[in-house]
């Protein structure tokens, strides 16, 4: 069993591909480094999404989440870089990842990121359009 932090995303197949349903991990154990005190943070990651072929394996998201743990990240950044990673890895329909930080400075900070695959491909598709 691994007993060390990993950024690899492992997938399973969808059980139920053909059906859209929701996602929900909450994951309470999220911790880093300031940037800029170099201080600990800590904070709950909140991943919400519709899977297409792909499902994340929990194990590998607790690893992957780990591994932010001796980094210096602002909040801002890694709420999409988490969202960014898991949309590579799962390729989902619809996907959201909330960031919701523990106070610092007085300020408790919630990110959320957003991802839609059919707004993407709209978006491309305008673009190649006009791009013509």
């Amino acid at each position: 069993m691994p007993r060390s932090p990993d950024r690899r995303l492992v997938t399973f197949a969808n059980p139920s591909p053909g059906r859209d349903y929701v996602i929900r991990h909450d994951c309470p154990e999220y911790t880093a480094v300031c940037p800029v005190t170099g201080q600990p943070d800590f904070g709950t990651i909140l991943v919400l999404y519709t899977p297409d072929r792909l499902c994340v394996e929990l194990k590998s998201l607790k690893l992957y989440l780990w591994s932010f743990r001796d980094e210096g990240h602002y909040f801002e950044q890694v709420t999409n870089q988490i969202l960014d990673d898991l949309v590579r890895a799962v390729k989902p329909r619809h996907m959201t990842v909330v960031g919701k930080f523990n106070v610092r400075g007085g300020i408790t900070t919630t990110v959320v990121a957003r991802f839609d695959a059919k707004a993407r491909s709209a978006r491309a598709a305008a673009s190649r359009r006009t791009a013509r």
